[in-house]
């Protein structure tokens, strides 16, 4: 079949499990803030549909920060210069998913002020999903820099953050949603909640029934994904879309059925979304790794297991996607699986990335010729790493696949 059945809201909160890696310590702000939302839109007696878009929207309002270094500004200022910037790049991001569009005038203002907002030519109910949004995201940033300073749970916080909210000059925050907001958030239990928020919208998602989705739409909410991973880095940029591209023409040219190779490249294109975790100065290390900088990194294929093994529906591709970086002969990780636990389209996404990642610039090494890669490539197969019949795949038609793993772009669905 060329469709998978899942449900969107859950899809969405999974993923979104990455994009809270950013943090790499300060994790769920994202869930956080789509808890603290869904609580304002009970109040405000808003209908399913707009509850749905503010869920989902508050799930992935920061899907435009993919570094470490704008994620410490989002997490310990209230607000500075150029807080803009992250809300553009999402909104580009997300023309990438039709599925999505739906959400972009939403992440696009979620930074604007109420004084700013009001005054734009947008529909009242963008406002006041935009604005909401604004203001759960301020609450837990004030929250968590609270908690951290004092070594504290968010109740000791609750005085000093509703004080500072009340303290404000009125311009940021819609003051009907302000007042809202300071009503559901009296009670001390919405504040103890804060603690573990994960369960209460776990339940949001499994109210959601299961939505047959084309290929087509798993295929562009995965390539937005992808492009969250590789904007980490400029040395990684388009390597998930190359790997995915060169994994589609392999897995066609070793006589895999359409449906099965569009599966496999949607499972490359999330195979590195576990490297969200890893702190920019790790991945643009000019010199050698550390041991403890190397843990790091290996445990980013694990990360993506974890993360793509909750989604329902996907549960191959989820396995093709964190099997990456093991080998043939058991030496690779993070399982150490070998030869008999490995299916063939895992094979293949290994091979294809180590040879994207040859033929790709890095901060270590510049990169190498197709016959160099090819040359790391047969070493592979002599260790035991590679699949054999993948190599020589690859080998047949090595003009190919260079031009697929440098191409920047994607073999389109239709």
């Amino acid at each position: 079949m060329d469709t998978v059945s899942v449900n969107l809201n859950q899809l969405i909160y999974t993923l979104s499990d990455a994009l809270d890696l950013v943090g790499v310590d300060d994790i769920d702000h994202g869930k956080r803030v789509a808890w603290m939302a869904q609580i304002c839109a009970e109040k405000l007696q808003l209908d399913y549909k707009t509850k749905e878009e503010l869920f989902q929207g508050a799930l992935l309002h920061d899907c435009g920060v993919s570094s470490t270094k704008m994620h410490e500004y989002l997490v310990n200022e209230f607000d500075w210069e150029g807080a803009e910037a992250h809300c553009t790049q999402g909104y580009k991001l997300l023309g990438i998913a039709p599925k999505l569009f739906h959400l972009r005038p939403i992440i696009l203002y979620h930074h604007t002020p109420y004084r700013i907002l009001n005054s734009l030519d947008l529909d009242e109910r963008t406002k006041m999903m935009a604005n909401l949004i604004f203001l759960v995201d301020r609450v837990d940033v004030l929250c968590a820099s609270y908690c951290a300073e004092e070594n504290c749970k968010p109740l000791a916080a609750k005085p000093h953050v509703l004080e500072a909210l009340q303290e404000l000059d009125g311009g940021h925050f819609s003051p009907e949603l302000l007042e809202i907001f300071l009503h559901v958030s009296h009670d001390d239990a919405f504040w103890i909640n804060l603690e573990n928020v994960r369960p209460l919208l776990q339940t949001k998602c499994d109210m959601q029934t299961k939505t047959t989705l084309p290929l087509t739409c798993l295929r562009t909410i995965a390539t937005l994904f992808s492009c969250f991973v590789d904007a980490k880095s400029s040395y990684t940029a388009e390597h998930s879309l190359d790997v995915a591209n060169l994994s589609f023409f392999v897995a066609l040219q070793m006589g895999f059925d359409d449906i099965t190779a569009r599966k496999i490249e949607i499972a490359a294109l999330l195979h590195d979304l576990g490297k969200l975790r890893i702190p920019d100065s790790i991945l643009d290390k000019a010199g050698p790794l550390t041991p403890e900088e190397y843990k790091l990194i290996c445990r980013h294929a694990e990360d993506t297991y974890k993360i793509l093994s909750q989604i329902e529906g996907i549960e191959e591709i989820a396995l093709w996607a964190g099997d990456h970086h093991e080998k043939l002969n058991g030496s690779g990780y993070p399982e150490s699986k070998k030869e008999s636990s490995l299916p063939l389209a895992s094979r293949i996404i290994t091979a294809c990335d180590m040879m994207q990642a040859l033929v790709q610039n890095r901060p270590y090494r510049k990169p190498m010729s197709l016959e160099e890669a090819m040359s790391v490539l047969a070493e592979g197969v002599k260790n035991h790493e590679l699949d054999p019949e993948v190599v020589t795949c690859m080998v047949r038609y090595s003009d190919e696949c260079y031009k697929a793993a440098t191409a920047h772009s994607i073999n389109p669905l239709c």
